[in-house]
């Protein structure tokens, strides 16, 4: 515990000294204590001129990087988003995405020649210099002989004791939003300890290569019949837990705009089938390539789009692939009672909301923006109404869906570089209309009760043994033989006592080493 409050203090010390605070500042105002606090952990760093004498955009960009790959992933998703942070803000963010210092050569190919074992290692013909180091991995090209014929593929390595390093971070993050959620109790429908235990999932999983192959192959399969994207193939016999080799990427990378008009690229027609194809993966596939900002997207002579990085993919289940489709179609058809019940059929609201209110506040949420283009929509006014809504009708935060939103507005992001004139409801309304049609269609309806039917004779066997079961639960109540109050029931009451009094010490040692920093400092 001690060593993540250490991390904590750490990591907020970092953003206090960068001169991240003064960009935070300018772009929305912090409240006072805030200001104070980060004034405090700043306290004894001598005047850096070359921090001080940087623009807003490179000292939130030096900010980042220097807290480590979780805080390079935020400012990789603001770089997205510069109707948020502003243009320049944004742009120097950008380097976030592929431009950071790299690790040795030598370092890389010792690790891919013990990943993939001396036989495969003797078919590498060339390996070179990286040509891309992120926040996980780098990036380079080899030569490999493969069937007597030499390819140009793309390597990615892993950064040497990068899980340890994660790990660490997320678990000090996982800290203060426990501590934030016991002291602040209006911040608990918001799950933060929740939030940050599912990002530490997908990050774990993201550092192991073997998943990230596995997801770009099943994105493979299902984009194969889809027009104007290309999914990179996986090369298993060189790939391992570190390591991961597939095609090169012959193509130009989405943000450099210039060079895409120079080779006659269609924008508007790229930034349509950026929408359209991710809608595709989500409510068709349930599916989706969940890391899509400008560094993860290139773009060839033919107009397809071409993803890397599968590290981060998201995921939506029957149910949630439908909820979510109906409340997207309800505000492109501005049809707010629909989309209001389907916030009851989802859960997302208690049951004793108001369906008329919650219809009408959301009402006032897709009125500005319907036959509105991207550029002339506040994503600061529609996040904050949002947040108005969720605290006035108590939504619960869906972390399933939390993946979905967060690429959802990256998409957004990216298209807008593209066309700014876009229209994201427009584009939207025939990819939802025909996978919606699709699902209440006469074949969909036959192929849901062939399911429910296969169900239920899978369950037969096991009748007559719950059955039985059930009468003689029955049987032994009526003769007061079971207790329903077990004792399973009181455990968990000790359980919630002693989480409590954990709760209580963790935050009375967290105060006392806040004030003994102080002091030292």
């Amino acid at each position: 515990m001690l060593k993540k409050l250490y991390i904590l203090i750490k990591i907020i010390r970092k953003f206090s000294i960068s001169g991240a605070v003064d960009v935070i500042d300018e772009i929305k105002e912090l409240p006072k204590f805030l200001r104070f606090t980060f004034y405090i952990f700043s306290f004894g760093k001598k005047s850096d001129l070359t921090i001080s004498n940087k623009s807003s955009g490179e000292k939130l960009c030096t900010a980042l990087q220097g807290m480590g790959t979780t805080f390079i992933k935020l400012g990789q998703f603001l770089a997205t988003r510069p109707d948020i942070i502003g243009d320049e803000v944004a742009k120097k963010l950008e380097k976030l995405q592929d431009k950071l210092p790299a690790f040795s050569t030598f370092e890389a190919k010792e690790i891919f020649r013990k990943e993939i074992g001396k036989k495969s290692f003797d078919n590498v013909v060339s390996f070179d210099e990286p040509i891309a180091a992120a926040s996980i991995a780098q990036v380079h090209f080899a030569k490999i002989n493969i069937n007597d014929t030499e390819k140009e593929l793309a390597v990615k390595i892993l950064r040497p004791n990068i899980h340890k390093i994660v790990n660490e971070e997320l678990d000090a993050l996982m800290f203060m939003a426990f501590i934030i959620e016991n002291l602040f109790k209006r911040t608990k429908r918001l799950k933060l300890v929740e939030i940050i235990h599912l990002l530490k999932e997908i990050t774990n999983v993201e550092m192991d290569l073997r998943f990230e192959a596995a997801a770009a192959s099943e994105l493979y399969d299902n984009t194969v019949n889809d027009k104007f994207i290309k999914v990179p193939r996986i090369y298993w016999n060189y790939t391992s837990k570190q390591a991961l080799t597939l095609d090169k990427v012959e193509a130009i990378p989405i943000r450099d705009v210039e060079s895409l008009k120079k080779n006659n690229i269609d924008l508007k027609l790229v930034s349509k089938n950026l929408i359209q194809l991710f809608l595709k993966q989500a409510v068709r596939d349930g599916f989706f390539h969940a890391d899509v900002h400008q560094g993860n997207l290139f773009v060839d002579i033919d107009n397809n789009l071409i993803p890397i990085d599968f590290g981060i993919m998201g995921r939506l289940d029957k149910n949630n692939k439908k909820y979510l489709a109906e409340i997207l179609l309800g505000f492109i058809q501005r049809d707010y009672d629909k989309v209001a019940q389907v916030h009851f059929l989802a859960g997302l609201v208690p049951k004793n909301t108001s369906k008329d209110e919650l219809a009408q506040a959301l009402r006032s949420i897709g009125e500005p923006i319907f036959g509105q283009p991207i550029k002339d929509i506040s994503g600061g006014n529609l996040l904050a109404q949002l947040f108005d809504i969720t605290e006035k009708f108590n939504m619960q935060t869906q972390t399933q869906l939390l993946l979905l939103q967060k690429t959802m507005v990256s998409v957004e992001g990216v298209a807008r570089k593209l066309d700014p004139d876009a229209n994201i409801w427009q584009i939207s309304k025939p990819v939802l209309e025909t996978w919606i049609k699709s699902e209440k269609g006469p074949e969909s309806q036959i192929r849901k009760t062939i399911e429910i039917s296969k169900e239920v004779f899978e369950k037969i066997p096991d009748l007559p043994d719950v059955m039985d079961k059930a009468n003689l639960a029955l049987q032994m109540l009526a003769e007061g033989k079971l207790n329903l109050y077990s004792v399973e029931g009181k455990n968990l009451e000790l359980e919630e006592l002693k989480m409590k009094n954990m709760r209580n010490n963790m935050i009375i040692i967290f105060l006392g080493i806040v004030l003994g920093f102080f002091i030292v400092f």
